[in-house]
């Protein structure tokens, strides 16, 4: 065994990125309250007194940006009355429509179950499961985003006073080989107001955030525990740092412990795979991990936009897997779907509140429907058919 170790960070609500990501994912929201078959791909920026929200929005009725962009900033912490809102929106390309509404197979005559409906991008999207945590994450990634959460809870409950909305976390865990042995590193960064002290700000993160959030793999005496490390961190949100949909992509997933085909996730709806394939790919790691079948395992699918059958589709275990990948691989493609339109009715992707998947991980919450491990016996199944 060796020594290693993997670092992973999280952000709070409030940090610019994933102020943008939880606004257009609240728009996502929105439309398909309205209308379920809403086509969305929404891109938000965040500076200094701006809002600026842009891309292709197709629903039947129509959505008030404006009311839910106010709406989010407000739940966050910050003040809707200083920012400007801009909104540049049009509707879904006619083209990228066509392609998803009838799939190549179906211009092709194969009338396939599921078939219908292709891919509303290209790609190759990753899921990741590992047995290392409960949540079946890397340990560095629970970490951090148990940190952040807790940041936000106790601004909001004023268990702390003095600490606003943007913020983030990082934590190092030593492994040896595998196994997660010790805390090495833990870093808070935490906005505050200007009468905040640096010494009272470390004591109220030590005891309201830390504490709690690592009852159950404790840090030592050796663990080194950084609090704004830059000594001051009173400007913060957008008005000291741009913000941009998807450019939390690693917070999102798996820390970047992980692949990662590059597509963001949030403010884009079930259609298109960069998304909902991206949620069947964890589905399908989760079910490997929770048969025993692989200590971690890496799912990848990948589309061509307006097919409604992958291109590819492997199962990767690290050598960690008590069968052999390729079995793992036959046995996924017997047991799960990966059409769009079957992940979509599988994984209720059209009645998802998306905003809530927006902060704290997309895979971190056994609410969410691709945290789901219901085809179990179905999937032990087929892999011992094949291994027989």
């Amino acid at each position: 065994m060796s020594k290693r170790y993997f670092t992973a960070e999280s952000v709070c609500a409030g940090h610019p990125d994933k102020l943008c990501d939880i606004i257009a994912d609240s728009i996502l929201d929105t439309c398909l309250r309205k209308d379920r078959a809403s086509r969305v791909a929404c891109e938000v920026m965040a500076t200094k007194g701006k809002i600026i929200v842009a891309g292709e929005i197709s629903c039947s009725e129509k959505v008030d940006i404006r009311y839910v962009v106010g709406s989010v900033l407000k739940k966050v912490g910050y003040n809707p009355k200083r920012f400007q809102i801009y909104i540049y929106v049009h509707n879904q390309s006619k083209d990228i429509e066509a392609g998803v509404n009838k799939a190549l197979e179906v211009r092709n005559g194969i009338n396939e179950q599921y078939g219908s409906i292709g891919a509303g991008d290209q790609g190759t999207m990753y899921g990741y499961a590992t047995n290392e945590t409960r949540e079946m994450l890397p340990l560095p990634l629970v970490l951090s985003h148990r940190i952040v959460k807790r940041l936000d809870e106790v601004r909001k409950g004023k268990l702390i006073k003095g600490i606003l909305p943007d913020g983030k976390a990082l934590v190092t865990v030593e492994y040896d080989g595998d196994i997660p042995i010790r805390v090495k590193t833990i870093v808070v960064s935490v906005q505050h107001r200007e009468d905040k002290s640096q010494e009272e700000l470390e004591s109220d993160i030590l005891n309201q955030v830390l504490w709690q959030c690592f009852e159950d793999f404790p840090f030592d005496s050796d663990t080194e525990i950084l609090i704004n490390t830059s000594g001051r961190f009173v400007l913060g949100g957008p008005s000291a740092d741009t913000g941009l949909t998807g450019r939390k992509l690693m917070v999102d997933t798996y820390g970047g412990l992980a692949s990662h085909g590059g597509g963001a996730l949030s403010g884009k709806d079930p259609t298109k795979v960069d998304r909902s394939g991206a949620y069947m790919a964890r589905y399908i790691a989760k079910h490997i991990i929770w048969c025993d079948f692989a200590k971690r395992c890496e799912v990848s699918i990948s589309y061509a936009i307006g097919k409604a059958n992958p291109v590819a589709f492997s199962v990767n275990t690290f050598r960690t897997g008590t069968v052999s990948d390729e079995i793992l691989t036959l046995a996924a493609n017997d047991v799960f779907n990966l059409r769009p339109a079957a992940i979509i009715e599988k994984l209720r992707l059209r009645n998802v509140i998306y905003s809530d998947t927006a902060v704290y991980g997309h895979f971190n919450n056994f609410i969410f429907p691709w945290e789901d491990v219901d085809k179990y016996n179905e999937f032990k199944k087929a892999v011992e058919k094949y291994a027989d």
